[in-house]
């Protein structure tokens, strides 16, 4: 499993390290309108209503940044649960934890790319 692992390396760093900007730009912003701006009142409260939302998610732009939005950072999710993992002393399970996490992250990604391009 190890082997696998990294082998695949640069593809795993590639999604962490999109997940990681996407989670920290466009996902913090999002939390933030969503969570503060609009309860608090500095954002019309029918910005984001249905049809206004399903409207920007039916498009193509729309369903690519909400893709991104929802699969990139359990990629990042993975690894860091990866880390932690080595980081407590799980360097002799890191193959089988690795392998789970990021299957688990690739099903979760597969599930998210059904859901919006079933929107």
């Amino acid at each position: 499993m190890k082997h696998l692992l990294l082998k695949l390396e640069p593809i795993i760093w590639l999604l962490f390290g999109a997940g990681l900007s996407v989670g920290t730009m466009l996902l913090t912003g999002f939390v933030l309108v969503v969570g503060l701006a609009i309860p608090m009142g500095l954002v019309p409260s029918d910005a984001l209503d249905y049809e206004r939302a399903h409207a920007l998610a039916s498009n193509g732009f729309g369903r690519l940044v909400l893709l991104g939005l929802i699969a990139l950072p359990l990629w990042k999710g993975a690894h860091h649960v990866r880390s932690l993992s080595v980081d407590f002393n799980g360097g002799d399970r890191d193959g089988a934890v690795g392998v789970l996490v990021y299957t688990a992250a690739a099903l979760c990604s597969l599930i998210a790319i059904v859901a919006v391009v079933r929107l």
